[in-house]
């Protein structure tokens, strides 16, 4: 019996040993992941608290102007289908949110949902532009529709796509990595053990057809969380609780809004789109009914169709719109000084 156990024990070590071999990640060097993931047009501006963040500006520098918001663990990369297209005709910015991609931890440990909404106004004063459309996915629709209640007079129209903070509808499945997210025990570990199967099983769960997950989308987003600070800031955000949507707040609401979901999001449902939509006064709501939790990373070319028929619709799509107005309400977004140039 007791040389049973001591077999038993010796597995037992040599399995957990395997196990930390296996899901064992360490960070990569900034200056490595930026040789990969950060060249042109990439650029890193330095904002008022001291923050540098990853931007990509492009398209024509008089043209309307749309920001980009990336969801959680992901980057300004799951636009790329999207800026392909639009850069011909606005210009499009996208940035690495805090404690994501090439931006790396916030500089001051501040996962709050303001931190978060004034690094997004912050992103376009620093780059001198004051109106635009933003658009968010995910959590990175929280984070716009949050800059839209408080900048309502720099923002001229809210996207909302698969976004969070709608107060109502629970999730039917949570991806892999976001219930290892959520798990007390678990979190701490997942500074350093970061298995690269999770990540594909994750973004396999995020999507309606999972065989469009190719090996250079897990690459990018696994390595990209292995951005020095980016495990961490992804532990700490479960420390910042996050307010609900509020009903009361979005009737104040003027701009145009499009909302589009992918009706098989199991982690944010449809039932969310549909209170948003509730409570939009001038919203426009597309679903699909083959996509998910990414729909402009699953089917870019027809959801920024969707998006320019919007844009179209709205007269968005005019260089007037960008030019900058008073407004008689709302807060004002800090003034907007000159425009960033390129590297830093």
């Amino acid at each position: 019996m007791l040389k049973f156990l001591k077999w038993l024990l010796i597995l037992v070590i040599v399995a957990a040993i395997g196990l930390g071999i296996w899901g064992y990640a360490p960070d990569i060097e900034p200056s490595e992941l930026q040789a990969q993931y950060g060249q042109p047009p990439s650029q890193f501006i330095e904002l008022p608290n001291g923050q540098s963040v990853h931007v990509r500006d492009e398209g024509p520098r008089d043209a309307p102007a749309i920001l980009l918001i990336h969801g959680s663990n992901a980057s300004l990369h799951t636009w790329q289908g999207w800026v392909d297209d639009l850069k011909k005709d606005y210009r499009v910015v996208r940035y690495d949110q805090p404690g994501h991609g090439l931006t790396g931890a916030q500089v001051k440990g501040d996962y709050s949902t303001e931190a978060f909404r004034d690094t997004g106004a912050e992103v376009m004063n620093r780059l001198g532009i004051n109106r635009y459309v933003v658009a968010g996915n995910s959590m990175g629709g929280w984070v716009a529709w949050n800059m839209a209640l408080k900048y309502p007079a720099r923002v001229t129209g809210l996207v909302l796509i698969d976004a969070s903070g709608a107060p109502e509808a629970k999730p039917t499945k949570i991806p892999i990595g976001f219930k290892l997210a959520q798990s007390a025990a678990v979190r701490p570990i997942l500074k350093v053990f970061t298995p690269r199967v999770i990540i594909k099983q994750s973004l396999e769960q995020s999507v309606g057809d999972p065989s469009i997950i190719t090996p250079e989308m897990v690459d990018l987003y696994w390595k990209l969380l292995r951005h020095p600070g980016n495990r961490e800031a992804t532990v700490a955000r479960g420390d910042f609780p996050r307010r609900p949507a509020d009903a009361m707040e979005f009737a104040g609401l003027t701009m145009p809004s499009l909302i589009l979901w992918g009706k098989k999001d199991t982690l944010i449902p449809l039932a969310n789109a549909v209170w948003f939509a509730r409570q939009l006064p001038n919203d426009t709501l597309v679903t699909y009914d083959d996509l998910a939790h990414l729909p402009m990373e699953e089917d870019p070319v027809r959801t920024v169709a969707d998006l320019r028929a919007w844009l179209d619709k709205t007269g968005l799509n005019l260089p007037e719109t960008a030019v900058t107005q008073s407004a008689a309400s709302g807060a004002a977004a800090p003034a907007a000084p000159p425009a960033a140039q390129p590297g830093g």
